[in-house]
């Protein structure tokens, strides 16, 4: 459905997906009104999983282009990937494949999502839209990294694992406005 060696992720985080540790970067008053790349040209500790899974999806080994930008916000995570494909039917594959998520919203097709209606909840929200250039897609998704990032996935996992109902604990509304 996509060309696997043609994937560029540019994912914007806000403070919170940066890590705890004080560094003079993530203090407000300095990143306030801006937003900057971070942990460039192929040295996000992360990488090393997209690639993982990507290669596992693909069957073949696979290497991401991936930029994370630390943006003024104090959670939330929007990705936009870019890849070689067509748009409606990588939305409608999408739209199949997540169907029965009860976490997962498909957004309609040429719309694109936004951290403030997944803040604080464990939803993710996926837009899928056809690139100006014929043959390119473009996906976005929306979560929240400190609920579906962590807490809320483990919750959800947990959930699954003790045979409780998935969404027990998790149906909370989004926290905007």
């Amino acid at each position: 459905m996509i060309d696997p060696d043609e994937i560029i992720i540019n994912l914007i985080t806000g403070v919170s997906g940066a890590g705890r540790s004080l560094k003079e970067n993530l203090l407000h008053a300095e990143l306030s009104e801006g937003t900057n790349p971070y942990a460039i040209g192929g040295v996000h500790r992360h990488l090393g999983e997209f690639d993982q899974e990507f290669s596992a999806i693909a069957g073949r080994p696979v290497a991401v282009q991936f930029t994370p930008h630390l943006a003024p916000m104090n959670r939330g995570i929007l990705a936009t990937v870019y890849v070689h494909g067509h748009g409606q039917a990588i939305y409608e594959a999408l739209e199949s494949a997540y169907a029965a998520e009860p976490f997962i919203r498909m957004l309609p097709f040429g719309t694109a999502p936004s951290t403030h209606d997944v803040r604080g909840s464990n939803y993710v929200h996926v837009g899928v839209t056809a690139d100006r250039r014929a043959g390119r897609a473009i996906v976005f998704v929306a979560l929240d990294n400190l609920c579906k990032g962590s807490s809320g996935q483990a919750l959800q996992n947990a959930n699954l694992m003790l045979g409780i109902e998935e969404t027990t604990g998790l149906m909370g509304a989004a926290l905007f406005p």
